[in-house]
């Protein structure tokens, strides 16, 4: 996407790898940003390989992995019971950016056929372990053929961002519903912490979306916005990382009242840290 006469929004630091610092612009017509530069797909490998991306790994060597390895077992079950709300006759799911395979095993065991589509070598060989099973690109994929597709914390990890939500289009049945999940950059602990806000994760995180961008988005390919629902711990697991990169500590007392302070605000303006995005053919 191109920066040309976009406004310059904020200048943000690289704090989990690379410690190098990236511009953030807003495009006003979609109320999004972008990172720039984005890394070209050959280098953009390196900007991952983080002791703390735990969604490519199972451990749980401190406190915070534990912890947040206990909640994600409550956010699995939440999906699962999402997914069934729309779509309650079990069919067939792609979950794109599948990571170790948790969300996918849960819909398994529950009955749903799966398949899975992860980057990370690692992470899916995790995956595997767990029975899950995975394709090497959505193009081998025929139209038409989903249920459901889900990305979770996904989207704002793809380079070309029209040509993916094309092939979501594709992709899904006609009668399909897709989930989205992505980081509010116009949340509180966002407009808190600047440049400190951990989900802006540059550059591996391309784009930065609010819900008017993701509406706006996905009606290029006559997709509607059903719903929007809150993720709600979120808000608790970006403002302890937050308070790493701003302090060098994860001040968890701290963190834990900003988190709820960011909660209690989008209980009035409906901007919490991340939001769930159900998405249906028009």
């Amino acid at each position: 996407m191109d920066i040309t006469h976009k406004k310059h929004f904020l200048k943000v630091k690289d704090y989990s790898v690379s410690q190098e610092t990236f511009d953030l612009y807003q495009d006003e017509v979609l109320d999004m940003l972008i990172t720039h530069p984005q890394p070209s797909l050959d280098v953009l490998g390196k900007y991952y390989e983080s002791a703390d991306y735990i969604s490519h790994t199972d451990s749980k060597r401190s406190l915070f992995e534990k912890a947040y390895h206990f909640v994600k077992n409550i956010a699995l079950k939440n999906k699962l019971n999402l997914i069934n709300s729309y779509q309650p006759s079990k069919g067939l799911i792609l979950d794109i950016g599948a990571g170790t395979g948790d969300f996918l095993s849960v819909a398994k065991n529950d009955g749903w056929k799966t398949v899975g589509v992860e980057p990370s070598d690692k992470a899916k060989a995790i995956a595997k372990s767990k029975g899950v099973s995975f394709v090497e690109k959505t193009s081998e994929l025929e139209d038409h053929t989903f249920d459901v597709i889900s990305m979770w914390h996904v989207l704002e990890h793809v380079p070309n961002l029209d040509e993916q939500i094309k092939e979501l289009k594709r992709l899904l049945k006609p009668s399909g519903t897709l989930i989205v999940a992505v980081p509010n950059f116009k949340s509180f602990d966002a407009k808190h912490y600047g440049h400190f806000w951990a989900a802006y994760d540059v550059p591996i995180h391309f784009w930065h979306f609010s819900k008017t961008a993701i509406q706006k988005l996905f009606e290029k390919e006559n997709m509607k916005l059903e719903k929007v629902l809150p993720m709600k711990f979120d808000s608790f697991y970006v403002s302890l990382l937050s308070e790493k990169y701003k302090t060098g500590k994860m001040n968890y007392i701290k963190a834990f009242f900003i988190g709820l302070q960011s909660n209690w605000k989008a209980k009035q303006n409906l901007e919490y840290s991340s939001h769930i995005y159900i998405l249906k053919n028009n």
